[in-house]
């Protein structure tokens, strides 16, 4: 692609325009955020409009040499930029280009790493949180998170059957060396210890879910039937897979004299996109991977973005990398994955067969897979057994917005830790109707008020007099962590038998806002 192509695409994830140097503590965020992520380029010469206005040509060496500084100043570890001019319709623009860095992670000296480590998220340079920052560490020892050994689980505690009886579908065998082959087991200091990968095949995640949803018409405005799947990664894809065939059109094709029916986006391209969500997505995140079905279009959303730097056109060209390195071993020798990279290949090729208008983007912190229904086939297949109570309502609890449509979350306050929104930047959630005051609810209320000191799940389910502990974690814990309203006190180990929950301040804020807090 020629440059200007490149300049008339706009800022992205790799490249920031400006029409003059910007300030020295912009420059060294964007190293930084370019060297934790995918690396890009800095083109000075280019404004708003993206008019090329060009640099005086006396100032050249002196921006050159500005530059050099400012980020071998502020930045650690070393960030080595190129700088060079490109002439533009006999204008000079100067670029300086960043390469993704293998020291991860990046950060501004004066910060420190907790706060001075930034990621490209868009078009913006994002504060890392506590957890990306771990990931980026894995990222330069060459570990995945699902790799890593757990020492909070017993393997005893472990239902391994559930992952023969996948093998035995098949007409593999499988035993427990099988499994610390895939290294889904581990030996440390002469004991066996589950890897996360095992775990979360297994289930044992809180994030181990997949929401799904049926809105009527082209927003989130009214659904019609909604489920949350949870359990071991291999029911919770079977499981969805029903909900998708289940509101998903028909197509007749005459052949000879019999009429077959088709759905109308084939069953095999839906699986493969989900299985890309499942094995690729970030399980370091509170969120879920989230399916939403409209009258237009399907969306699958994974939580996280891109792994390791790559970009959506890499992937296009059939380049993988894998975040989860066991659950993708795994997930091939059951005969899930063919080869690595293909996925969205065969989609892409598939998709076009059929002429079904396909997309895949990465959305923020998120990645979404699109694809645009068919118009004028039949009817959803089947009528859901009991339509949700809150069916032909709007707002539907448990979803708010994600990349161009509309994915899970609960009806108080979102996260800043969202997908991008089609809505204003200052609000970054769908407008509601109701007031701070309604939707901060008396067991809301309870909750936050309670968690002002660490409390364990058992110890918030009690006062909630809640029985049922899966109902809890989905439908209230979850939302709660995934809103910023709580914390985890271990929050690299999420299914610690030590974890305990504690308010934000966002939480805090919330109280004061609805004159809830103790003075």
């Amino acid at each position: 692609m020629k440059f200007i192509d490149v300049i008339n695409q706009g800022e992205g994830k790799r490249l920031e325009l400006k029409e003059k140097l910007p300030s020295h503590i912009s420059i060294a965020k964007t190293a930084v955020a370019f060297s934790n992520t995918s690396g890009g380029k800095i083109v000075i010469g280019i404004n708003d409009d993206l008019k090329i206005v060009g640099v005086d040509e006396d100032k050249i060496f002196e921006i050159q040499e500005k530059v050099s500084s400012i980020i071998y100043d502020l930045c650690y570890p070393n960030i080595l930029p190129e700088i060079y001019t490109v002439n533009i319709h006999g204008k000079l623009v100067v670029v300086i280009e960043i390469f993704r860095g293998s020291l991860l992670p990046y950060y501004l000296k004066n910060k420190g790493k907790r706060d001075g480590t930034y990621i490209r998220i868009g078009s913006t340079n994002r504060l890392a949180d506590e957890s990306m920052i771990l990931e980026l560490e894995r990222q330069r020892r060459g570990r995945s998170f699902d790799e890593e050994e757990n020492f909070d689980y017993e393997i005893s505690d472990l239902k391994l059957d559930i992952i023969y009886e996948q093998f035995k579908k098949i007409g593999k065998k499988a035993n427990y060396e099988k499994l610390k082959n895939l290294k889904l087991i581990k030996t440390v200091n002469n004991k066996d210890i589950p890897t996360n990968a095992l775990l979360i095949a297994l289930g044992h995640f809180d994030n181990v879910a997949i929401k799904c949803a049926r809105f009527k018409g082209k927003s989130m405005e009214i659904f019609i039937d909604k489920k949350e799947f949870a359990g071991n990664l291999f029911d919770i894809m079977e499981n969805t897979m029903i909900f998708l065939q289940n509101h998903l059109n028909l197509r007749a094709e005459i052949k000879g004299l019999r009429r077959k029916e088709e759905y109308e986006i084939p069953i095999e391209v839906l699986r493969e996109a989900l299985l890309n969500a499942i094995i690729h997505r970030d399980y370091t995140r509170n969120s879920d991977i989230k399916v939403a079905i409209y009258d237009d279009i399907v969306e699958i959303i994974s939580p996280g973005a891109l792994p390791n730097g790559i970009t959506i056109e890499e992937i296009s060209n059939g380049r993988s990398e894998l975040r989860n390195k066991v659950l993708a071993y795994l997930f091939k020798e059951l005969e899930y994955i063919e080869a690595w990279g293909s996925g969205i290949a065969k989609i892409r090729e598939a998709c076009k067969l059929r002429k079904i208008n396909f997309r895949f983007e990465e959305k923020g912190n998120f990645v979404s897979t699109e694809f645009v229904r068919p118009v004028g086939l039949k009817k959803d297949k089947v009528t859901p057994e009991q339509p949700s109570p809150q069916a032909g309502t709007k707002l539907a609890p448990g979803w708010h917005q994600a990349g161009t449509k509309l994915a899970p979350s609960k009806q108080y306050p979102a996260s800043t830790q969202q997908a991008p929104s089609k809505y204003p930047a200052s609000s970054q959630q769908a407008p509601s109707k109701l007031p701070a005051s309604t939707l901060l609810g008396d067991r809301l209320k309870k909750i936050l008020i309670f968690c002002k000191e660490p409390k364990t799940r058992g110890k918030i389910q009690t006062i909630l007099d809640i029985k049922d502990r899966e109902h809890f974690r989905a439908e209230i814990l979850k939302p709660l962590l995934e809103d910023g309203l709580l914390q985890m006190t271990i929050p690299d180990k999420p299914n610690s038998p030590k974890q305990k929950y504690v308010i934000t301040e966002k939480g805090k804020k919330l109280l004061e806002e609805n004159g809830n807090e103790r003075k």
